[in-house]
């Protein structure tokens, strides 16, 4: 694996959106579901033409689309079809990329990508335009940009977020692309050579250095694994004092904090020792595709054809990433922000979304549907911790698996 190069920044800067900010986490739960602290004095954009033609990319082999794939859409959705990300392009979000044809634009002063829309190689009679979302609109909440922009038709959304803001701000989730959430606990091995857990770092006493808001933390404070003493929630995603302590843990993401800590920053490079949220006991969904509830009927026959395609986009993805990869390295370059992405992290997210589990099917066999005990699981943790959750609310009011294609699976 090479070493990647950055040279209009340093790594400090860089971390601030590669650490925990990046791979979509959505809000911490916390209530703007913030990515990364607010402060965006770190972005450093260029001037740029608004618009400029990408460089061809070679379409993907025909393949065999679910039913509804490579029919032509434009009956049933509008064109183009929105979504509201919660990043710059990013591995994680390559299932979207992989339903962008060839002759896609990117628009460098918005940070958009669009394309004619494709399902297994074939148009669909539609445009499909991918926004990026944390920086790019000033942090927001993808949740605020679906309530207040009419032309978004999907927002990326944490499903305890969902809970967190039900109140004011619902969003429906109509399709989960990752089963397991990426965000980790990470620490230093040598340091700590006989730590394997979240639990162990509790009965350490470990500082664990995070962004603030409602979240993780909180749960695991009131179930006793950590002490809220040890939860030091001034994380500005900067590296600098994991890097120079040594002795603290932090929170990041599987598919890049580990890359970037080895091959990145390279006054640490080495790997350190992590678990995943999921695997501690904090079982969320992450960055699902979620829309307003009215337009889950209003629009049920878009996402009727729509959601087996984007099932199958997912799969497609991983198994055979160059393509997608590319434009989304392409677009980071045209965007020319402090957020970069080469191929070494690109391929080593696409490698660690399969080992790990994070794109993967749920325990039907289905990718994309969402289990309803699992959501109980996540509001009965949040309000034992306290959380703000409105009492009549079940997992069931916000998602919905009448679009899954059920036979669609890795």
């Amino acid at each position: 694996m090479t070493r990647p190069r950055s040279t209009r920044i340093s790594a400090a800067l860089l971390a601030l959106v590669l650490a925990s900010a990046a791979c979509g986490d959505d809000d911490e739960a916390a209530p703007e579901e913030s990515s990364a602290p607010e402060e965006s004095s770190a972005t450093e954009e260029t001037s740029a033409p608004a618009a400029t033609s990408a460089p061809e990319a070679t379409e993907p082999p025909a393949t065999d689309a679910p039913d509804g794939g490579a029919a032509d859409l434009a009956d049933v959705c509008p064109s183009p079809l929105v979504i509201q990300t919660d990043w710059f392009a990013e591995a994680e979000h390559g299932g979207l990329y992989e339903m962008i044809g060839e002759g896609y634009t990117v628009d460098v002063d918005n940070k958009v990508v669009s394309g004619p829309m494709v399902a297994g190689g074939q148009p669909t009679g539609i445009d499909l335009e991918v926004r990026s979302g944390g920086p790019a609109i000033g942090f927001a909440a993808p949740r605020a940009q679906i309530y207040t922009d009419s032309s978004i038709h999907i927002a990326y959304s944490n499903i305890d977020a969902q809970a967190l803001a039900w109140a004011d701000t619902p969003l429906i989730a109509i399709m989960a692309p990752l089963e397991t959430n990426p965000q980790i606990i990470m620490w230093d091995p040598d340091t700590y050579p006989d730590i394997e857990t979240v639990e162990d770092l509790g009965e350490a006493g470990v500082i664990v250095n995070i962004f603030g808001g409602f979240g993780f933390a909180d749960v695991f404070v009131a179930q006793g694994i950590w002490s809220a003493e040890q939860v030091d929630p001034s994380y500005d995603g900067s590296p600098a004092r994991f890097i120079e302590s040594r002795d603290i843990a932090q929170q990041g993401f599987a598919s890049a904090e580990p890359y970037n800590y080895e091959f990145v920053f390279e006054e640490y490079g080495k790997r350190p020792s992590f678990q995943l949220l999921a695997d501690a006991g904090y079982p969320i969904y992450s960055q699902t595709l979620s829309v307003l509830p009215e337009n889950v009927e209003a629009m049920a026959p878009c996402w009727e054809a729509f959601i087996p395609i984007a099932q199958q986009a997912a799969i497609d993805y991983v198994n055979a990433p160059d393509r997608a990869n590319a434009i989304i390295i392409d677009a980071v370059e045209q965007f020319d922000t402090f957020w970069v992405y080469d191929q070494g992290l690109a391929d080593y997210s696409v490698a660690t979304q399969l080992e790990l589990g994070l794109v993967g099917n749920g325990p039907d066999g289905t990718l994309g549907n969402i289990d309803e005990a699992r959501v109980e699981t996540v509001l009965e943790l949040m309000r034992t911790a306290g959380a703000d959750v409105p009492d009549d609310l079940v997992g069931a009011d916000m998602f919905t698996n009448e679009f899954i294609d059920e036979t669609i699976g890795l």
